[in-house]
């Protein structure tokens, strides 16, 4: 079977993209309002809840972890939205603006998986899913530190990049989950 990484990527960014727009459409740029810290702990709850079902196999709430994966990508997203808007943006933007946002962010962060997909050779395929999820939770715990840091690192790539790579490893879930 021959994969196409980059068609599968843009799939699974489609299904995200697609949510994502819809839900501007309904609440607007309600996000605009959370605070670094606040994007992280729901990206937060989000792996956390995937975790637990992986281990307890039974969703009491009836959305599985697909849906979970697509909220990691989307608010992933989000957070890189907010380091670049500053307050003076407005809170309230066009879903047409937040569409040309949400794109730039996502192909930067994928042409960032191509680069390191040459380095690995795509290893992310034969991990299993619940390590992506583990090294979700991983990068979530180093963004909490760079915040509670204020920002400040000595030797490590910043919050963007973690976000990144979050962002890149739900998708990588969603890829093996095949939506």
């Amino acid at each position: 079977m021959a994969v196409n990484t980059s068609q599968e990527y843009d799939n699974v960014i489609a299904v995200c993209k697609s949510l994502f727009l819809k839900k501007t459409k309904d609440y607007g740029t309600a996000w605009r309002i959370l605070r670094a810290a606040s994007i992280t702990d729901q990206i937060f709850i989000k792996a956390q809840r995937i975790r637990t079902l992986e281990e307890k196999k039974v969703s009491k709430v009836g959305e599985d972890i697909t849906s979970e994966y697509i909220g990691i990508v989307n608010y992933c997203v989000i957070a890189m939205l907010q380091l670049e808007l500053s307050e003076s943006d407005p809170n309230e933007m066009d879903v047409q603006v937040v569409e040309s946002l949400f794109d730039k962010r996502v192909t930067e962060t994928k042409d960032l998986m191509f680069a390191k997909n040459h380095d690995y050779g795509e290893a992310w395929r034969d991990m299993r899913i619940s390590s992506l999820t583990d090294l979700i939770l991983m990068k979530i715990l180093r963004v909490k530190q760079i915040e509670d840091n204020l920002g400040q690192t000595v030797a490590s790539e910043g919050v963007k990049a973690n976000y990144q790579d979050m962002l890149n490893y739900a998708v990588f879930a969603l890829i093996k989950l095949g939506i």
